[in-house]
């Protein structure tokens, strides 16, 4: 049995285009003016008037925490909140526990995923074994495993020895895979708790400066362009940082790099309430920070926008500032701030956000299969999102585990009203589905396409 068919009526493309849209059997079959003659009378009808239809968001940077840390997300809550903000792939981070630095590891976060069914989940490989960053982990039997890892990062640590950065490079070129640095240099945060600057000596709190960020982006593009291998620059945060990216790609390097959310909207200032939530790794920076990111992305020497959606107990965030987690949630308010922060301030497009929150990122990543495009036969994963409502962000749009957002009480545009993962919904009328019914579609999807 197969899953129903559906009928998006008046949906507005990236382009700016009206469209009806088709979906049957996992993919959009029909895209166009009246697709209601194609449709079978039993297809179910939504009115899409005045919703932006995106395909489906691809996270490169996220954290569902299992194995390990099931306390604070698992697969299934982290795949919940991809769905209820657009997203219908997401990449997690290798930081849990065991390390995912075996094959057996992350095929195990794959088949999660794929059971669950909310996102496609691809997980990235650790660099070194157990992210202690002093030998290589088991890089090639990961990428040729069932999950074909192709993304490989320490983070939540910085590779930080030259040599060992310089053979990961050299590893993963020959399956044409990436390095995704987690920019940090370790000597020079010791103990770091903010942005280094006037307010962190105002508010006694040890600085964390941006050259830690800069110096190592510095040398791993050189490194890279040794190498001729692919790097990738997980959350840029400072003005220094962009400028570094900028030179490497009129170099011709191959370098990608991407800025998250919350780097997009706030600002060190909100450290002045020690209210941990917005105790983050890098920190917030500066209000020059953020204006040079968002031209960053504008003029696409930043490539994507990941959410780098880090979980946490609530006891890991309700205590001192020196004391408390590194941190944020992010997958469900990615898109509104996006909306907020670039596309109602002129910087953006909606197909720039197209771009920077599905295609690129897939395309670093080696997704195979996503489909950034709404032509007839593609693969229906997409997101149909109201750009036109303003609300307060609320702890009901949370659908993880952790509520560890810096973004609760704010004004955010746009809400992520309807989600399609493989032709089935996850999220309906700005609701997740529950996950019998959502596993129940996966599987009907799985067996279609073994039978």
């Amino acid at each position: 049995m197969s899953n129903p068919t559906y009928l998006i009526v008046g949906a507005t493309l990236p382009t700016g285009e009206r469209a009806d849209l088709l979906v049957q059997d996992a993919r959009l079959t029909h895209v166009g003016r009246d697709a209601s003659g194609e449709s079978s009378s039993d297809a179910i009808r939504i009115d899409a008037d005045g919703l932006v239809a995106l395909p489906g968001l691809v996270d490169l940077h996220t954290h569902l925490r299992e194995p390990g840390f099931e306390q604070s997300e698992t697969v299934l809550s982290g795949t919940r909140a991809a769905a209820a903000g657009g997203f219908t792939s997401v990449f997690p981070m290798a930081n849990t526990l065991p390390v995912s630095d075996t094959a057996g590891v992350v095929e195990q976060v794959m088949t999660l995923g794929d059971d669950a069914g909310y996102a496609t989940v691809r997980p990235i490989g650790a660099v070194t074994v157990g992210l202690a960053g002093e030998r290589l982990s088991e890089i090639g039997a990961m990428a040729h495993s069932k999950a074909r890892v192709r993304v490989f990062s320490d983070d939540g640590k910085c590779v930080h020895d030259s040599l060992l950065m310089r053979r990961a490079l050299e590893y993963v070129k020959t399956f044409d895979g990436v390095v995704a640095q987690h920019a940090q240099d370790p000597r020079l945060t010791e103990n770091a708790q903010m942005n280094e600057g006037a307010l962190s000596s105002e508010l006694g709190l040890k600085g964390w400066p941006a050259v830690a960020e800069e110096s190592v982006i510095a040398r791993d593009v050189l490194l890279a362009e040794h190498v001729g291998a692919r790097l990738h620059v997980c959350h840029v945060s400072t003005a220094g940082s962009v400028e570094v990216i900028r030179w490497a790609k009129s170099r011709g390097i191959v370098v990608t790099a991407e800025a998250t959310p919350h780097h997009l909207l706030l600002t060190e200032d909100l450290a002045r309430s020690y209210d941990a939530r917005y105790k983050v790794n890098p920190p917030l920076r500066r209000d020059e920070d953020v204006r040079a990111l968002r031209e960053g992305l504008a003029d696409g020497t930043i490539d994507i926008i990941a959410t780098d959606h880090a979980p946490h107990p609530r006891e890991s965030k309700e205590s001192e500032w020196d004391a408390a987690s590194f941190g944020m949630v992010g997958l469900e308010s990615a898109l509104s701030v996006a909306q907020t922060a670039l596309v109602d301030t002129g910087l953006l497009t909606w197909n720039d956000i197209a771009r920077v929150l599905s295609r690129t990122p897939a395309e670093i990543g080696r997704l195979a299969d996503h489909s950034h495009s709404f032509e007839p036969g593609s693969p229906a994963n997409f997101a149909l999102h109201d750009p036109s409502t303003s609300t307060t962000f609320e702890l009901d749009r949370l659908a993880g585990k952790s509520d560890n957002s810096p973004f609760l009480g704010r004004t955010l545009s746009g809400r992520v009203e309807h989600t399609f993962h493989h032709g089935y919904p996850t999220v309906s009328a700005g609701r997740v589905l529950a996950s019998d019914t959502v596993a129940a579609s996966a599987a009907r999807w799985k067996a279609g396409i073994t039978s």
